[in-house]
C-alpha cells in the first residue's frame, strides 16, 4: 500500500508535539492533506525509516502530548526513562545500521503503549488496575510484549484498564476515572478504555489491547476507532498462561487504520511454545497485503434482535443501519437471521470463569507478598466475584468450557450459510462515566452492565474473530461502531470489508476537542 504521507520534516514534528493542534497524531500531516487526519502508526515507521523523524524525536513527541493531556489519564504507568534509552541507541545509528534495523523490525522506533493488565515487560510495573498489585515487577517479557520488541515498537508506558477488566468501562480506585476523548462525561469503554483514549486523542496511532467479552470492540466503539478480536490462539497469551481466562480473552491493539491492525496481526500472530489452539488462516501471504485484494460478495446475517431481549438504542440501530446500506453499496448481500442457542446454559459460565481467572491472579500475588489480600484493597464488586469464585466447583468450570464449546458448534453451522455476522456493539452508546464502575453494589451494576456485552461476548465464549467499525456519532457527539463476526480463522475477510468501509465510510479525519483535557 502507499505511504499515507511523503514529506514531513523534524520541525513540523516538534510543531505539532508542544501545540498539539487538533490533536493531530505525531507526525503532522503534509500540507495537501487535511491537518486534523492523523497518520497511522505504518505511515509513522515509513517517516523513521527515512530519517525525516528520529526515534527519540517520536518518542518525545508521543510523551510531550501525553503531558498536555493529564486529564485523559488515559497513561497510568510511565516508563519514559527506560524508552528515551532505547530511542537515544536509535537515533544514533548511521544511515546504513537504521535501514538494516528496520528491514528486521518494520515498526523499528515507533512508540507505543501497553494495556496494564496481563502483560508485563521486564522491570516494569503491571497491576491489572488492582490496589493489591501496586508496585508488581515483572521479572519477564510476555511472549506478546516480546515480538512487540521484536516488530520495533518503542513500549513507553502501560493505559488504564478497571480492575482485572471485569466491567466496560475504564474507571479503578487505583487510579481513577478515564473520560471519553469525545465527550468527557461519558466513558471510553473498557476493559481497554486507556488504549482507545490514547489512539483518539493522538497520542500514539495504535495501541495494546485486550478483549475477553467485549474489550477491544467496545472502546473502539466509544471512541471511534477500529477494533479487531482475532481467533482464540491467534496471537500469544504466555508464557505464564497459554489462554486467558480459559480462551475467552485475546490481545491484539485499538487503531486509527485498518491497515495497523492487519500490520500488527501479521507481525505478532503464531504459536508460541505451549501452543495447542492454532486457527486457520484464510489469506495467501500477509494480513496486510490481503488488504488490497478487497473480499468477494459477501452474504452477511444482520441479527435483528439480542439474546436476551434487550432494546436497542436508537443511535446503536443507527449504526447498524449505516453498516448495511455501505454492505449493500459495496455489492454485498444482507439477510436478516440469527441462529437459536441455549442462552442460560451458555452464558451462565462467563461469570464462573472470568471469577476463577480473577481468583488465581490474585492468588499468584498473594504467594508473593506472602500474605492474603485484604477486602480494602479489591473493588466491592471484585471482592463479590472473589468469595464467589471461592464456592464453584470443577464440575462447573468443565460445563462453562463444554457450553462455550456448544456455542461455537451452533455458530460454526451458522457460518456454513453466511459469511459474516453483523450487530450492534452494545444496546446503547457510550454510558455516563459511574454507571458501570466496580465500587457499587452488585444490583446496579448488573442492571447496567447486561446492556454492555449482549453481542460482543458471545463471540469470545465461541473463540471466533469480530470487529467494531465506526459508523455513527450521537447528537452528543459521542461515536458508536457497528459489530461483525466471521467464522474461526477468519480475520482476512473481516479485515478485507473494514478496508472497504474504511474508504466507503472514512473515520480517520474525525478528531475530538481535546481542549478540556489540557493541564
Amino acid at each position: 500500500m502507499e505511504s499515507v504521507n511523503q514529506g514531513m520534516d523534524r520541525r513540523s514534528l516538534i510543531q505539532g508535539a508542544a501545540a498539539v493542534v487538533g490533536a493531530a497524531a505525531v507526525p503532522a500531516m503534509a500540507k495537501e492533506k487535511k491537518e486534523s487526519q492523523m497518520l497511522d502508526g505504518y505511515a509513522w515507521a515509513e517517516q523513521i525509516r527515512r530519517g525525516d523523524v528520529t526515534p527519540l524525536e517520536a518518542l518525545d513527541a508521543a510523551i510531550a502530548r501525553t503531558e498536555a493531556l493529564p486529564k485523559l489519564n488515559a497513561v497510568v504507568i510511565k516508563d519514559y526513562e527506560l524508552a528515551r534509552g532505547l530511542a537515544k541507541q536509535m537515533s544514533a545509528l548511521s544511515a546504513a545500521d537504521r535501514a538494516a534495523a528496520t528491514a528486521k523490525a518494520p515498526m523499528w522506533g515507533v512508540p507505543f503503549l501497553v494495556k496494564d493488565l496481563n502483560q508485563y515487560m521486564k522491570g516494569t510495573v503491571t497491576t491489572n488496575g488492582c490496589r493489591f498489585f501496586k508496585g508488581a515487577v515483572a521479572e519477564y517479557d510476555s511472549t506478546l510484549v516480546a515480538r512487540y520488541k521484536a516488530a520495533g515498537l518503542n513500549i513507553f508506558g502501560k493505559t488504564a484498564s478497571p480492575e482485572f477488566g471485569q466491567t466496560p468501562t475504564t474507571e479503578s480506585l487505583l487510579y481513577g476515572k478515564s473520560p471519553n476523548p469525545w465527550n468527557a462525561a461519558h466513558t471510553t469503554g473498557g476493559s481497554s478504555g486507556g488504549a482507545a483514549s490514547v489512539v483518539a486523542a493522538g497520542i500514539v496511532p495504535v495501541a495494546h489491547a485486550s478483549d475477553g467479552g467485549g474489550s477491544i470492540r467496545i472502546p473502539a466503539s466509544h471512541c471511534g476507532l477500529f477494533g479487531l478480536k482475532p481467533s482464540r490462539g491467534r496471537l500469544p497469551a504466555g508464557p505464564a498462561n497459554m489462554e486467558g481466562w480459559m480462551g475467552l480473552s485475546m490481545n491484539h491493539v485499538i487503531s486509527r487504520s485498518v491497515r495497523d491492525s492487519a500490520h500488527l496481526l501479521d507481525l505478532t500472530q503464531g504459536r508460541e511454545p505451549g501452543s495447542r489452539t492454532v486457527p486457520p488462516r484464510d489469506v495467501d501471504g500477509t494480513y496486510f497485503e490481503a488488504l488490497n485484494q478487497g473480499p468477494r460478495k459477501l452474504k452477511i446475517a444482520v441479527w435483528p434482535k439480542n439474546y436476551f431481549g434487550i432494546p436497542v438504542h436508537a443511535d446503536c440501530q443507527a449504526a447498524v443501519d449505516k453498516a448495511i446500506k455501505a454492505c449493500l453499496a459495496l455489492g454485498h448481500e444482507i439477510v436478516e437471521d440469527m441462529p437459536q442457542l441455549p442462552v442460560a446454559d451458555v452464558f451462565s459460565g462467563l461469570g464462573i470463569v472470568t471469577s476463577v481467572g480473577m481468583m488465581a491472579s490474585i492468588r499468584a500475588r498473594e504467594k508473593q507478598l506472602g500474605r492474603a489480600v485484604r477486602q480494602d484493597e479489591v473493588e466491592q464488586m471484585d471482592w463479590l466475584y472473589l468469595e464467589k469464585a471461592k464456592t464453584y466447583t470443577a464440575e462447573q468450570m468443565l460445563m462453562a468450557r463444554t457450553n462455550f464449546d456448544t456455542a461455537g458448534q451452533i455458530l460454526d453451522r451458522f457460518f456454513l450459510k453466511y459469511d459474516l455476522v453483523l450487530t450492534p456493539v452494545m444496546a446503547v452508546p457510550p454510558p455516563l462515566l459511574g454507571v458501570l464502575s466496580l465500587d457499587q453494589p452488585y444490583d446496579s451494576f448488573a442492571r447496567e452492565a447486561v446492556k454492555a456485552s449482549p453481542y460482543t461476548a458471545l463471540f469470545n465464549m465461541t473463540g471466533q474473530p469480530a470487529m467494531s467499525v465506526p459508523m455513527h456519532w450521537t447528537k452528543d457527539n459521542l461515536p458508536v461502531g457497528a459489530h461483525f463476526a466471521a467464522p474461526f480463522g477468519r480475520e482476512g475477510r473481516l479485515l478485507g470489508l473494514a478496508a472497504q468501509l474504511e474508504q466507503t465510510v472514512p473515520w480517520a479525519d474525525r478528531t475530538p476537542d481535546l481542549s478540556v483535557f489540557k493541564a
